[in-house]
């Protein structure tokens, strides 16, 4: 039995041996190529947005002077011309600009519908000049601005000064 026992440990060694010596001693070697490792996809956009950013970079740095630096852009001096040649018609009467009256100073805020037994009554909620206004149809705002008609969604006033009619539109 101790030969046995012998024998197959020295088999079992041996073949432990030649393994441990193929694995440190390859023969293979000179036949592999290099490995390259390529970059991820990212980062060769990343090179590439990279490269377009200093690009663009140059661009906006300017390379050339202007040629006329004493160029004043605020002035207009008219090219040097003859005499110009006298008219005989009369110049026509400059009419004054119309002057429109300035937009109202009150903001459609809100519309309320309240349900009566004669039927649906709006209520407008304007704001302006640092007071809130709450009017149905007829009221009088800001003591300037009769309420003509409220709809679902616009505010018709009529201005008591002038005589005119502004609508004001929710937003």
């Amino acid at each position: 039995m101790n030969v046995k026992r012998t024998a197959t440990i020295v088999v079992i060694g041996g073949a432990f041996a030649a393994w441990l010596y193929a694995a440190a001693t390859s023969g293979n070697r000179d036949r592999l190529q290099p490995f390259e490792i390529q970059p991820p996809a990212i980062d060769r956009r990343g090179d590439e947005l990279a490269a377009e950013i200093a690009r663009l970079h140059e661009r906006l740095r300017p390379s050339v002077t202007p040629r006329q630096p004493g160029r004043d852009l605020f002035s207009f001096v008219s090219p040097a011309a003859g005499p110009a040649p006298a008219s005989n018609t009369p110049a026509a009467p400059i009419d004054s600009p119309i002057v429109r009256p300035a937009p109202p100073a009150l903001k459609l805020s809100g519309i309320a519908e309240d349900v009566t037994p004669d039927g649906l009554v709006r209520t407008a909620i304007l704001s302006g000049s640092g007071d809130l206004f709450v009017a149905k149809e007829g009221d009088t705002v800001a003591e300037r601005y009769r309420i003509v008609k409220i709809s679902a969604d616009v505010v018709e006033l009529e201005d008591l000064t002038e005589g005119t009619t502004v609508r004001l539109a929710l937003k």
